[in-house]
């Protein structure tokens, strides 16, 4: 079927993958920027690839053509269609000028190009570029871009990828400038912005001598809130010539904060386009997780240089190449410079919580997808971090040195291409001589493996026999699954607290097995009687594990487990296990369990942050993973009484840790980690009747500093403490005029326990209060509610479900993407009660049945219903 037929609700398959008849030599653009009527001239050196006579399909929507011109002559042979234009009877190569027009100020989708808040900026990826003029928007086609933007004198600047070669005045009091970015890139890539920003400068000397300039561009009047994310960037630059030797190949590298943007970033040659709450932060209106945040993306949009631009991707489908690897990237960046256990336990929460859920849901998909209708919908936690957990088993079973090789090896034969997947593994495997056939089959296979380990000890010739038995259900995307192969990461500990090495058939065999069939035997010699077994041990792959183990047991492993990732998993394991026991059959929490507590809280302990999450109960969404049928209303309420008793319990513990606590206010790690753990107390103290409480939240509240601030407010209104309201309204009152800061009082509002939320929050959009042109402010408010507050969103009156779609069918004429991505909490509705289901159906249906639902709902709303 021709493109140009394609309805926008159909699906597209990696089967169906093409490469293109024609390539881009070169391609000039000239942008006359005006709010409602923007012209766009391209021109173009097209060239025939193959012997195929196919006429030329450009895709494009949104825009007015004014004109078309091939070799100089105006060119009429084409036919317009609803998605693009198809060019025929063409010669092998030619000259293309294309004129058209667009209306940026009324682009509430935030792709292609738009005027928001008085400036302009593009969104490209995945296919935006073809709102800004007509054009192969693919990204294996690749050519180096030359751009003029000319705007009112009052956008002082006027940006674009890679270096500026000209500038000047016009007579009419409009001015321009022209960039040349010297790298071919897919039209995915490019960046244009436009406006009055304040602007922080500095630079960075290369390994090989090259001072490179680095230019931060924010609103006016938030310069001061700059420098952190331009020290994440030097340090991001330092680290990738360090660890993966890889330097930065221009003369400037631009980074522009916008408070109306559908990503957190965007990794544009040259020029990043950020999210404004993945950049601005100082102490006063940022929190210690902020400031962790905008490090991480900083780093991740700068390793995509390298990982995503230098390399990009044949086709959408390949996403996860450049995705899953620079979270990857990014999460060692992070590592290397910060907690290891820390990152690795904030990414496996994302991991079972959010990706395991998706991999049980309707829209389950490979971190390679074979099947897609809009492309947006695979901006997934699956391409993403699931993607990158495959990228980790690849380097545990490579080893850092084969691992390097294998990444110097890709970079050799894929610099300047577009590549797949599969690229990616070849060199992987070519460099290290490890067959990777097998392992392959992650990037093809959908679901989360379910691993099986019975123990048998010997104690005759003490050797401890694991039967490891792993199993993928079918999804609704593959009703077939097959064997993996999974790196087994084991530590086993002796009675006495010591690791013990690891031996079979009298060989030495690390902490990692390979599991490469349905079931296997791992015969493990000279091991202790009663030891406990760390099995994942670091999270070694992406899997679910039924393993039968006492409370003792993973008491020991919380206790003296070599990782520190394994003491936290451990103890949420050990939470999980008494919290479904109490759920299910009514029993009390254990007094060992309280006894570990008080040993924690009374340690010598000298990570601070890492006590913090041993002390912290398991999510909701924790929980309910291990449920078929979710008891929402139990889990709210064993989990409210178990921190209750808990905060009674320890009440001496706790306030004798938390008085001895002190910080300088700094950003240094141990004041970040007292912060931490003082937050994690102060939400166990506003439980109790300890006379000193009100007095610490006030003097938390006030601090100058957001993180303690916060904390204060979370423990108040988690607890619904008598001052919940009149904090909220001092801190709405305090920061009324900062819009970043006000999403956090948003997000609490969001997760507020009271009775009449629902109705809070309806209000609120109704009123205008929140801002639904806006993702951040309906991100805010929404997610919060509906991810952090199950009680009431999954309310049996189903009012929290009509309050969600009411806001998304509004969002879809807005904004699709974003509808697309706020929808995701009505996904997973079959794991509910069949009066929950009911109720969610109902609301799904009601989208359903709109006539011109955008392919990004149609697409979840259809899978989601698939089979009622």
């Amino acid at each position: 079927m021709s493109e140009q037929h394609i309805s926008t609700n159909q699906a597209k398959y990696r089967k169906d993958y093409k490469a293109p008849d024609f390539l881009v030599d070169s391609l000039y653009l000239e942008f006359d920027l005006q709010p409602t009527q923007t012209r766009v001239l391209q021109k173009s050196h097209y060239k025939r690839v193959t012997e195929n006579e196919s006429d030329l399909w450009l895709d494009g929507v949104n825009q007015t053509l004014h004109c078309i011109n091939v070799n100089g002559v105006p060119f009429s042979q084409y036919e317009q269609f609803e998605q693009g234009i198809l060019l025929k009877n063409l010669p092998s190569e030619f000259e293309l000028h294309i004129e058209s027009e667009i209306d940026p100020q009324n682009n509430t989708s935030l792709e292609g190009l738009y005027l928001s808040d008085g400036a302009y900026c593009t969104q490209c990826e995945a296919e935006g570029f073809r709102k800004i003029t007509y054009f192969q928007d693919r990204p294996d086609v690749l050519t180096k871009y030359t751009v003029k933007v000319i705007a009112d004198k009052s956008f002082t600047h006027l940006l674009s990828n890679g270096n500026k070669i000209e500038s000047g005045e016009l007579a009419d009091g409009r001015h321009f400038n022209v960039w040349q970015d010297p790298y071919n890139k897919p039209s995915y890539l490019f960046a244009l912005v436009a406006g009055d920003f304040d602007v922080l400068q500095d630079t960075f000397k290369t390994r090989t001598g090259r001072d490179v300039l680095l230019e931060l561009f924010v609103d006016k009047g938030n310069l001061n809130k700059a420098d952190h994310a331009m020290a994440s960037l030097k340090r991001a630059m330092k680290w990738d010539e360090e660890r993966f030797d890889l330097e930065y190949d221009l003369d400037i590298y631009m980074i522009v904060a916008v408070d109306f943007f559908n990503m957190g970033a965007m990794e544009n040659k040259g020029l990043n386009i950020f999210n404004s709450k993945c950049v601005l932060a100082n102490q006063a209106t940022a929190t210690d997780r902020d400031y962790h945040t905008i490090e991480s993306i900083v780093g991740h949009e700068y390793f995509h240089n390298w990982t995503g631009n230098r390399v990009t991707c044949q086709d959408w489908f390949q996403l996860s190449l450049k995705e899953g690897l620079t979270v990857f990237r990014d999460q060692e960046f992070s590592s290397d410079i910060g907690s290891r256990a820390l990152n690795r336990i904030d990414a496996v929460k994302v991991m079972r919580g959010p990706q395991f859920s998706e991999d049980a849901g309707p829209m389950a998909h490979p971190i390679r997808p074979d099947k897609v209708i809009e492309m947006n919908n695979f901006y997934t936690v699956t391409v993403y971090d699931k993607g990158s957990e495959v990228i980790r088993m690849m380097h545990t079973l490579l080893g850092e040195t084969n691992f390097q090789k294998g990444m110097k090896l890709y970079f050799e034969r894929h610099d300047g291409t577009a590549a797949t997947c599969d690229d990616f593994v070849s060199a992987m495997q070519d460099a290290s001589n490890i067959d990777l056939t097998l392992f392959s089959k992650w990037y093809s296979q959908s679901g989360t493996p379910e691993l099986n380990v019975d123990r048998h000890y010997n104690e005759s010739d003490k050797t401890l026999t694991l039967t490891v038995t792993q199993y993928t259900a079918p999804t609704q995307d593959q009703s077939e699954k097959q064997a993996l192969h999974i790196p087994l990461a084991i530590e086993v500990i002796s009675p006495k607290g010591i690791s013990q090495p690891l031996q079979i058939n009298g060989e030495v065999v690390g902490n990692v097995v390979s599991l490469k069939s349905e079931t296997h035997q791992y015969i493990f010699e000279n091991i202790e009687q009663d030891s406990a077994v760390v099995f994942l041990e670091d999270f070694s792959a992406p899997c679910k594990v039924e393993f039968d183990q006492s409370l003792d047991e993973l008491i020991t492993i919380v206790k003296h487990a070599r990782s520190d990732f394994s003491k936290w998993d451990a103890m949420q394991r050990l939470m999980i296990v008494c919290l479904k026991s109490s759920i299910d059959s009514g029993s009390e929490l254990p007094k060992m369990v309280l006894d570990l507590f008080n040993e924690l809280l009374s340690s010598e302990s000298k990570d601070l942050a890492l006590l913090s999450e041993l002390i912290t109960l398991p999510s909701f969404d924790a929980i309910a993973a291990t449920y078929k049928t979710v008891p929402v209303d139990k889990i709210c309420a064993q989990l409210a009484g178990y921190k209750s008793t808990l905060a009674m319990e320890l009440k001496d513990s706790l306030v004798q840790l938390y008085t001895s606590l002190d910080e300088n206010g700094g950003l240094d790690a141990h004041s970040i980690s007292v912060r931490a753990l003082k937050g994690c107390i102060l939400s166990y103290l506003a439980l109790t009747d300890w006379d000193q409480a009100s007095h610490e939240l006030e003097q938390q509240f006030t601090d100058s500093n957001m993180t303690n601030s916060l904390n204060a407010l979370s423990a108040v209104c988690d607890s619904l403490h008598s001052v919940h309201s009149e904090f909220l309204t001092r801190f709405k009152e305090k920061w009324q005029h900062d819009v970043l800061v006000l999403d956090k009082w948003l997000a609490q509002v969001g997760r507020l326990k009271s009775e009449n939320i629902t109705a809070t929050i309806t209000e609120m959009f109704a009123n205008g209060e929140v801002d639904i042109t806006n993702p951040n402010r309906v991100r805010a408010l929404l997610m919060s509610y509906c991810m952090f507050n199950p009680q009431a969103f999954h309310a049996v009156d189903g009012s929290g479900y009509t309050l969600l779609t009411d806001l998304l069918i509004k969002l879809d004429k807005i904004n699709p993407q974003n509808a697309a991505r706020l929808i995701t909490p009505l996904m997973s509705y079959k794991r509910h009660t069949i009066e929950r289901q009911n109720k969610v159906k109902e609301q799904l249906k009601r989208l359903a049945d709109i006539s011109d639902l955008s392919p990004d709902l149609y697409e979840k709303v259809s899978n989601a219903l698939n089979g009622e």
